[in-house]
């Protein structure tokens, strides 16, 4: 009877841990989908402030041709 009983607890401690390993994998799962998504969000979030600093250095440049002209009316 013993060995039984014995037998009843290593199985229910079997249990526990396959189910601790099931909600781990299934977690894992998730933590992976969520870095995905969140590297696709980095990179457009890259792209747009690639854009944005190409646009401030066209502004830059425009702001230069500006004072040129500025300058060169003032003499």
């Amino acid at each position: 009877m013993q060995n039984q009983t014995n037998l009843d607890k290593l199985n229910d401690k079997v249990s526990q841990i396959l189910q601790n390993y099931n909600t781990l994998k299934e977690e894992n799962k998730n933590f992976r989908i969520e870095v995905v998504t969140l590297k696709a969000e980095n990179e457009v979030k890259d792209i747009e402030i690639e854009k944005l600093r190409e646009e401030n250095i066209m502004k830059d440049i425009e702001i230069e041709e500006i004072v040129e002209k500025i300058e060169s009316i003032l003499g």
